[in-house]
């Protein structure tokens, strides 16, 4: 198990609970501290969580991130801190959230307009998982740590208390006191208002947030429902989303998003991209960006998609005969097999240099030595390969002839011969 220690008192309180457990119950505790690189004080952070753990005999481990500054610097550290949460090889990472902090989130979703979900604030135990990508987006299925918030029923009183009964020593975040952070005007501001007429307030809003947890839960089991026969692997079918009144679709659409693990839009981002998904021509593009990722429309169903960088059309990498050829422009790897008999002609590879290039457009190839040469727009287009996959592809050229394509074939002109020596290039989407 991984404890978040930022070094603050209730991560301080959570590490001493935890180290005592983890000596009764034998398992193996690691603690994590994330340098947001914001404040002036935060290597002096990282020194004091490495002091700390080196009294409890606890390995430590600092990752430094780099906080994207945009419209909420809270939102994007707190986006960084999870990112390196969901990349541990851990069955759980232990976080210190306390029922203070579920009051604040709640009053915060409502004030922000949030949905069910977000009303229903932070679970004890949250999987962060996402489901494997489309062939056509590429991407993998990551076995992710559980989130588990062992203090949530506890107070930020509770939790001060436990820690000067037995003397512990932490650090107190100087941002923590500035009231322009939105959470931080609610704590210092309003809450003690809110106290002096509801002093259960804090009890009042983590209920409401268990009710809003089982709201959302009816909620993922009737998209669960409404996904049969729709929902084939990564892909959601277009076909599916017709059937449901429009309160329903979104409904889907919002739990297929989730199941991606994508930043679920706002509302008004949501409602254009059912728009989009359900009115737009066959031949339309739909893109609809969310985050690191991207919504897409193709054949029928709806595609979560890595989002990359657009590739130089001038981009081109020489092929000297290794083995294993990294692609990171092209995010991907390519393997270059020997054989006999099947693949490549090796000799007539050899009598030119030979590149990888991206389509530039006017490609022609022919793979089936029975039937013409043919544009290979039209021939990308048969093999169902995704529009958005198309520009990437890695095309092997042999001087100025195109020889092989990913997914499409090999040119009917190098294509080996019995006997002869060969190489099977194959191309991986990392």
């Amino acid at each position: 198990m991984i404890v978040g220690l930022s070094g603050g008192v209730d991560s301080v309180v959570l590490l001493d609970i935890l180290s005592r457990i983890a000596r009764r119950r034998r398992f193996h505790l690691l603690a994590l501290h994330v340098n947001h690189q914001i404040s002036p004080n935060a290597r002096r952070w990282a020194v004091f969580c490495r002091a700390l753990c080196n009294e409890y005999a606890i390995p430590l481990r600092v990752t430094r991130v780099t906080v994207m500054r945009g419209n909420s610097l809270e939102a994007a550290a707190r986006n960084a801190r999870y990112d390196v949460f969901c990349r541990q090889r851990a069955d759980f990472v232990g976080l210190a959230h306390n029922r203070d902090d579920q009051a604040e989130t709640v009053l915060l979703q409502l004030l922000r307009g949030g949905g069910v979900k977000g009303l229903a604030a932070m679970p004890l135990l949250r999987a962060k998982g996402n489901v494997e990508r489309s062939p056509q987006g590429g991407g993998n299925k990551k076995q992710q740590p559980l989130i588990l918030r062992p203090l949530l029923d506890a107070t930020r009183t509770e939790i001060e208390s436990y820690a000067k009964k037995r003397k512990l020593t932490w650090i107190e975040d100087e941002s923590n006191d500035d009231t322009y952070f939105p959470r931080n005007f609610l704590r210092h501001e309003v809450l003690p208002l809110l106290a002096e007429k509801f002093p259960a307030y804090g009890t009042v809003l983590a209920r409401s947030a268990g009710h809003f947890a089982e709201a959302a839960q009816l909620l993922d089991e009737l998209a669960a429902n409404d996904s049969r026969g729709c929902l084939e692997g990564p892909l959601l079918g277009i076909s599916g989303l017709r059937v449901l009144s429009h309160a329903r679709a979104k409904n889907l659409l919002r739990y297929f998003l989730a199941l991606h693990g994508t930043a679920i839009p706002g509302a008004e981002r949501l409602e254009e991209a059912l728009r989009q998904a359900l009115t737009a021509r066959n031949d339309a593009t739909v893109c609809v960006e969310l985050g690191g990722f991207e919504l897409r429309r193709f054949a029928g169903s709806l595609h979560v998609v890595d989002k990359v960088a657009a590739v130089d059309a001038g981009y081109a990498r020489e092929w000297r005969g290794e083995r294993e050829l990294e692609l990171p422009e092209l995010n991907g790897i390519l393997t270059v097999g020997r054989s006999r008999d099947v693949g490549i002609s090796l000799a007539k590879l050899e009598s030119k240099t030979v590149t990888l290039r991206v389509r530039r457009g006017g490609e022609r190839l022919q793979p089936d030595c029975r039937r013409p040469r043919r544009s290979l727009k039209n021939l990308l287009q048969e093999a169902g390969i995704a529009p958005w996959r198309r520009d990437g592809l890695p095309l092997l050229f042999c001087g100025s002839k195109l020889v092989w394509v990913p997914g499409i074939g090999i040119d009917c002109e190098f294509q080996a011969q019995a006997g002869e020596t060969a190489v099977a290039p194959v191309w991986k989407v990392q």
